[in-house]
């Protein structure tokens, strides 16, 4: 059925599907992970990297990129879409700034992004973008975080944490079991390199953090500090696993001492 659907952007198929937006968001399933987590007074980007060439610099190969000085947007997908979509936010930001005075608010320039996402959806000649976004970032005198989310067809929504990318259902479903409000910065960059975890098999090397702790205020994890929260991670579930064992082995010796007593009674 798809096969006579799929070749026009701007035709419905009888089931009310429109297969190219379907197809660009397999794209953004076949890109890699991106993790946004909101905590009580400030919010945490990670992102997997890929491994970069012994030749390459690794300076420009970034998944992470400033729209403004208080906004922060990760993607999924395909890197080239990004870049154009990313260019397209910034000139509106800085249009915004230049016409009102005032800076975007967070989801003023998400709304902006869906919008350009949506208008690719219903042209002629052009394909869909095979991206989803993360966007974080504070609005102008608010001291609350912000996190949302965009994909391919232009849907837009706010969350308090979420994952985009390869695996991004593993890691959602990771977040919803450990996510809690009102976490502190510790806990909440730490949720995040658990939930990247999920799915990058390498460690840290792989993981880049960006941390959002107020208006303006934006940091990035260097490779040492990311080593040591991972090891923290491996040091608890070392010891929750030899916790289980320990259950494990007093829970099998209570049934033998219960077994043996049986034994003797029916003696």
């Amino acid at each position: 059925m798809s096969r006579s659907y799929d070749r026009a952007l701007t035709v419905f198929s009888p089931d009310g599907h429109l297969f190219q937006v379907e197809y660009a968001l397999e794209a953004v399933r076949k890109g890699t992970c991106a993790v946004g987590v909101r905590g009580k007074n400030v919010v945490v980007l990670g992102v997997e990297k890929k491994s970069v060439l012994q030749l390459q610099d690794p300076r420009t190969v970034r998944k992470v990129a400033m729209l403004d000085d208080h906004v922060c947007l990760a993607f999924a997908g395909l890197t080239a879409d990004g870049r154009v979509l990313i260019d397209k936010a910034r000139i509106e930001c800085q249009s915004h700034r230049l016409t009102v005075e005032d800076p975007v608010t967070v989801e003023y320039i998400t709304r902006h992004i869906a919008g350009i996402q949506q208008r690719y959806t219903q042209s002629g000649g052009v394909r869909p973008f095979g991206i989803s976004t993360l966007i974080v970032g504070f609005d102008p005198h608010d001291t609350r975080p912000r996190l949302y989310q965009t994909e391919p067809g232009g849907i837009y929504s706010e969350w308090k944490a979420n994952a985009i990318g390869r695996s991004s259902k593993t890691v959602r479903e990771f977040l919803e079991k450990n996510h809690k409000d009102e976490m502190s910065r510790e806990e909440t960059i730490k949720l995040t390199v658990k939930s990247l975890l999920e799915v990058v098999q390498t460690g840290a090397k792989n993981i880049e953090i960006t941390v959002m702790e107020s208006y303006g205020k934006i940091t990035s994890l260097d490779l040492a500090q990311i080593e040591a929260i991972v090891a923290e991670i491996e040091r608890e579930k070392e010891a929750e696993a030899e916790r289980k064992r320990s259950r494990l082995a007093a829970t099998a010796a209570g049934q033998a001492a219960m077994s043996q007593a049986a034994g003797g009674s029916g003696q």
